[in-house]
């Protein structure tokens, strides 16, 4: 028997929440890795690590809260704990790759192509790991052409952000391109829903172990949302990303030039220009010259 499939059990709450973390995620690692770039001096690893962690949980969030929202009508859903975590690992390490990849050689053709294969394959498995972890009675099937689709999408979109990683700088543009990628990351989400397809094996009454969605994914949702909210602390906090433009190339002129922030540099003294001119045309008197 085919199940009737609802994606959007809660209406319009779970794509707008969900679509909002997607973003978050973006904006925070995308201010992290601008973070690793502009001061040679900073911990590199660090920052890139910050930043992959926060897209990660981001994608992650934003996946199973859309989550919350699929049901099937003719069935009872249940989650596999061990995938659900699973999956979120695969999400922080592929991401991971992709923008050390990116961070330490640049967005040079080779890099950022190879850098957003593997990151965008990665963002695919965890989407699919993560509805292998769906538990129902019966089978989940799958739209090829769908599959391949938001599998393109994933790698189109985690290019994309590899690239805006490590070009844009100011704050409004990281800003915009979190909320591309929050758009490209749902899409993606979406596009992999519209090829499922579900085959119910009746009402038997077979059992199967694992979570109910509320009693599982809840709860695991509040540690990346909380890792999300402290890394966004971290970076609101951090004087070099407070600071504006011309305010980071204004103190790096200060470092160069040996002068101190606040103080304003005095201007080399000269002697008044009018001595020289009197000098000038004052006559040279030869001291053994006889007098007349």
């Amino acid at each position: 028997m085919q199940g009737t499939i609802d994606g959007f059990r809660y209406g319009a709450v779970t794509p707008v929440a969900a679509y909002l973390m997607a973003c978050l995620g973006g904006a925070l690692g995308l201010r992290c890795i601008v973070r690793s770039l502009l001061d040679g001096e900073s911990w590199r690893p660090g920052w890139l690590a910050l930043g992959a962690a926060s897209i990660g949980c981001g994608i992650w969030t934003m996946h199973f809260i859309a989550m919350i929202g699929f049901q099937v009508e003719e069935a009872r859903i249940r989650y596999d704990t061990g995938l659900t975590v699973l999956s979120l690992g695969v999400a922080i390490v592929v991401v991971g790759i992709g923008v050390f990849i990116v961070g330490y050689r640049g967005a040079g053709k080779g890099a950022l192509t190879g850098a957003g294969v593997i990151t965008g394959l990665g963002v695919a498995a965890m989407h699919y790991l993560g509805m292998a972890a769906l538990r129902l009675d019966g089978s989940i099937r799958y739209d090829v052409f769908a599959v391949s689709l938001s599998v393109l999408i994933a790698i189109v979109a985690a290019t994309a952000a590899l690239w805006a990683a490590v070009t844009i700088r100011g704050f409004l543009t990281s800003l915009g391109a979190s909320l591309v990628m929050g758009i490209a990351v749902s899409g993606m989400h979406y596009t992999g829903m519209a090829a499922v397809s579900v085959h119910l094996h009746g009402t038997s009454g077979s059992s199967w172990t694992g979570d109910s969605p509320s009693s599982l994914l809840l709860p695991m949702l509040l540690g990346p949302i909380v890792f999300l909210v402290l890394a966004g602390v971290v970076v609101m906090f951090d004087p070099l990303l407070v600071l504006g433009e011309g305010d980071r190339s204004r103190s790096g002129t200060d470092r160069r030039t040996g002068t101190t922030a606040g103080v304003i540099a005095q201007p080399p003294r000269h002697e008044p220009e009018f001595k020289t001119s009197v000098n000038a045309a004052r006559p040279h008197r030869n001291p053994y010259a006889r007098k007349g």
